[in-house]
């Protein structure tokens, strides 16, 4: 009897004209391949973090891509069909898309250039810009050829055929050399002194207090003490720029509640909101993350941080959806950054250094110049 009723249901609702499932769910579409990004890649049985695992796919793997919810995706690959997390899968190239940079040819293009990739897990898009689709990425000491430049971005192809465009600031000739000016090398490349003037940003360092959040399985360090000396460092970047800049603390003692650290924002009437955040996983993930929670407010501002994280030395996963206070119930432009996974040994014993940490910070801030730039255009 209660399966009939189902049925009825579902068909009152078509009928009515509104959509069957949760209202965020993308509707199942053709099959599209993408490739894993990591490592070792958990394949649940349902698009729930807490659902059972029902095996791992290996990195560069391919896989068919039915549908997406809420940040998860259905895979079909390796022997294995369930959901996996989509921020750790890349789509693979089209190979001869007209009109996309993965159609260009070698064969007789003038001043070609060998060159050196000098960032770990620089994404290769599809255009010049962090708004074009993934296409592929290079890693450093990955050898190129330079096609030709657009602005900061240069069309590459490598020796196994990838062909796309990535951020000049990520490329060296054979002498070391830039292949584009920008104003020097490194995160902070073509940054401009005052060129955030007249913006308030809001840093929240996460946690604080009695509250250490993830706990380093290795060293042991307390992500609440990277959160605030990464915010610091930060806001020393934003201020060289010319920004004004707020802290949601600025003690390891304080530990402001969510609602605080939004009102903060709010009652300042800032531009925009960055929560400073360090990660864990079960598994053996690694590299930076960046979540949004609105699409229209909040997807910009994570694509404009986002592009310049990819030069640290830990990589990028790219963004991805995040139902958190901070971002859920803010009206700025808001992102929560994870700079890090303490449950990787690797990415803890990095993310204790300053010098990861000034990188970082200077990536972030760089991120904001592109985001209030195009704003402004």
């Amino acid at each position: 009897m209660r399966r009939w009723l189902v049925v009825l249901m579902a068909a009152l609702v078509l009928a009515a004209g509104m959509p069957v499932g949760p209202p965020s769910a993308a509707v199942a579409a053709a099959a599209v391949s993408y490739k894993v990004a990591t490592k070792s890649l958990p394949v649940l049985k349902e698009p729930d973090q807490k659902a059972a695992v029902k095996g791992y796919l290996t990195q560069g793997a391919t896989v068919q891509v039915t549908d997406e919810q809420f940040g998860w995706m259905k895979v079909s690959g390796q022997g294995l069909t369930g959901w996996a997390a989509g921020h750790y899968l890349v789509k693979s190239a089209s190979g001869g898309t007209s009109g996309s940079a993965s159609s260009v040819s070698l064969s007789g293009a003038a001043g070609q250039k060998s060159s050196v990739i000098t960032g770990s897990g620089v994404r290769v898009r599809s255009g010049p810009g962090t708004g074009y689709s993934v296409v592929g990425s290079v890693t450093t000491g990955d050898r190129v050829t330079v096609l030709k430049t657009s602005g900061q971005w240069s069309s590459v192809k490598t020796p196994g055929g990838l062909a796309g465009w990535v951020s000049s600031q990520y490329i060296s000739s054979s002498s070391g050399t830039l292949v584009s000016t920008g104003g020097g090398s490194g995160p902070a490349a073509g940054s401009g002194i005052g060129s955030l003037k007249g913006k308030l940003i809001v840093i929240d360092p996460g946690h604080g207090g009695n509250d250490p959040g993830m706990i380093g399985t290795t060293h042991k360090t307390e992500e609440k003490d990277l959160t605030l000396s990464t915010s610091k460092l930060l806001a020393d970047e934003l201020r060289a720029r010319g920004a004004s800049v707020i802290l949601t603390r600025t003690k390891d003692s304080e530990k402001p509640s969510l609602p605080d650290r939004v009102r903060i924002a709010e009652q300042a009437s800032a531009d925009a909101f960055v929560s400073i955040h360090y990660n864990s996983s079960p598994t053996k993930a690694s590299g930076t993350l960046v979540f949004y929670y609105s699409k229209n407010k909040d997807v910009p501002l994570a694509r404009a941080v986002e592009g310049p994280l990819e030069g640290l030395s830990l990589g990028t996963n790219g963004i991805s959806f995040g139902d958190y206070h901070v971002l859920r119930e803010n009206s700025l432009p808001s992102v929560l950054l994870e700079l890090g996974f303490l449950s990787n040994a690797k990415d803890e014993a990095e993310v204790r250094t300053e010098k990861y940490q000034k990188e970082a910070a200077a990536a972030i801030a760089q991120g904001f110049e592109a985001y209030f730039a195009r704003k402004s255009t």
